[in-house]
């Protein structure tokens, strides 16, 4: 039972589609077919039923997804690393993620992979953007703060940060001064990663806030811009303190206390596991998660 074939039942049960499969695998549709045929002689059971819509995998490609799926990725993996080492890992690396993290935290890893030859092309959007372009090939590694629900790709966590309520130090002490903490909050102008509320809607609901519905004033994916607003004295904010912990000292920002409690926020790093068979790529994902999980 050829590891290539194998490879190619993964991608196939992940993708449920041999076109897609045959995409991501750089292999035309009939080589893709076949190998999954050689495979299901192999086995003895047939592993998926062909639709019109793509293939849907019978109970044992389910199980044999189940038994190879992990390790195969693992192994692939151990492989590339050990070939990154002895071979040149020059070449482009393609990276999505909220644009706000990449600046502030991402580019402060990437030195070892630019030292070792790799150019970084990096791209920027939200959760929905990062998992596109990571299912569709696009991009090779991505970091977000949505856990991922698709099949097709995996993750690691490797930062928890807590979401602090931030405001300039005027704001702050109009909001803390204030008898009803609820109605002063609600009362200033609020700054928003969407519509959705991303990250304040969780510390809202926690401290007991909820009440007339929150409008914001400002929204923008790019929380930078919302921490250049509040040190300027406009509005309060939800947002992670890797963002904000510098400014709090400096005594820009202060932390308004929260009545019930903080909440945090988790990053993940992502990939497709046929991205890993490139060596550039399992080599740069081996180096982002030992530095940023060390980082603090």
């Amino acid at each position: 039972m050829s590891l290539v074939r194998l490879r190619t039942f993964m991608e196939v049960y992940r993708q449920g589609s041999i076109s897609s499969a045959s995409r991501m695998l750089n292999l035309t549709q009939p080589a893709v077919s076949q190998h999954i045929a050689g495979l299901e002689v192999a086995v003895g059971r047939p592993l998926f039923e062909r639709l019109a819509t793509g293939v849907v995998p019978t109970s044992a490609g389910d199980e044999l997804a189940l038994d190879i799926g992990d390790k195969l990725d693992s192994a692939e993996a151990a492989l590339a690393s050990a070939r990154a080492r002895s071979m040149d890992v020059a070449g482009v690396l393609q990276f999505v993620g909220h644009a706000d993290f990449i600046a502030e935290v991402l580019t402060g890893q990437l030195l070892p992979l630019l030292k070792a030859g790799i150019k970084v092309r990096m791209h920027t959007g939200d959760g929905v953007f990062i998992t596109n372009m990571l299912v569709e090939g696009h991009c090779d590694l991505g970091i977000s703060a949505h856990p991922v629900l698709d099949s097709r790709l995996k993750s690691e966590k490797i930062m928890t940060n807590r979401v602090l309520p931030v405001a300039s130090p005027a704001v702050a002490k109009r909001i803390m001064d204030a008898p009803d903490f609820a109605a002063a909050i609600t009362e200033e102008p609020m700054l928003a990663y969407n519509l959705e509320l991303s990250l304040i809607d969780n510390w809202i609901v926690k401290n007991k806030l909820k009440g007339k519905q929150l409008v914001p004033a400002v929204v923008s994916q790019d929380l930078r811009a919302q921490r250049k607003l509040l040190i300027q004295g406009f509005g309060w904010s939800v947002v992670p303190e890797f963002l904000c912990a510098k400014q709090i000292k400096n005594n820009e920002l202060v932390e308004i206390p929260s009545p019930v409690g903080t909440c945090e926020v988790h990053y993940y790093l992502i990939w497709a596991p046929s991205a890993l068979r490139q060596v550039r790529v399992a080599h740069a994902r081996q180096t982002l998660l030992q530095g940023l999980r060390e980082y603090r």
